[in-house]
């Protein structure tokens, strides 16, 4: 028999560090602002731990983070569970022979990149991002690490919006999806 994980911790205290900022980057937007909680380091060390707590007994391979605050949440957590991390980029922005994925944003769309060598076949990949609003972007960069064929373990976030559809989007991709809270 198989012992049960660790509860994770109350998010309580991260939640309460996350800012509202309305209207920005335009008019009736509600940004989600994870700067105070990356500025306070016990509510940092308590993120990264409840991360590193869900994910312990996974073996994780490597953990893929989203530019630009993907990479300070999945550096982290990839080192704390000894695994490799991969950054996945805006296009044009990995210096070596990369795999892309075009996705739509809400007025046009994007590309994301990955290292054609950043995993192997088989190995079981954690996906972080700060936040899961349309899912455009998590669903392109989950993508990129099965094409390469990776194990997406789960995808993750701090955040998540579900009146934008971007955790369901997910799911009905086949990803399995986590985050702290849900505003």
């Amino acid at each position: 028999m198989s012992a049960l994980p660790p509860p994770l911790p109350d998010p309580a205290p991260l939640v309460a560090r996350i800012r509202t900022i309305p209207d920005w980057p335009k008019p009736g937007v509600l940004f989600r602002d994870i700067t105070p909680l990356l500025l306070d380091p016990q509510a940092f060390r308590l993120l990264v731990d409840t991360f590193v707590i869900r994910y312990m007994h996974e073996k994780i391979d490597r953990v893929a983070g989203i530019d630009a605050r993907g990479f300070i949440i999945g550096s982290v957590v990839a080192h704390q569970l000894n695994a490799g991390f991969i950054p996945i980029r805006k296009a044009g922005k990995l210096p070596f022979t990369t795999l892309r994925e075009r996705y739509t944003l809400e007025y046009g769309e994007a590309e994301v990149e990955i290292h054609t060598d950043a995993i192997e076949p088989g190995a079981r990949a954690l996906l972080i991002d700060d936040l899961i609003a349309t899912g455009g972007t998590m669903v392109a960069a989950a993508n990129l690490l099965t094409r390469l064929g990776a194990n997406v373990v789960e995808t993750a976030a701090i955040i998540d919006l579900p009146a934008l559809g971007g955790s369901a989007r997910l799911r009905e991709a086949g990803f399995s999806v986590f985050t702290l809270c849900s505003f």
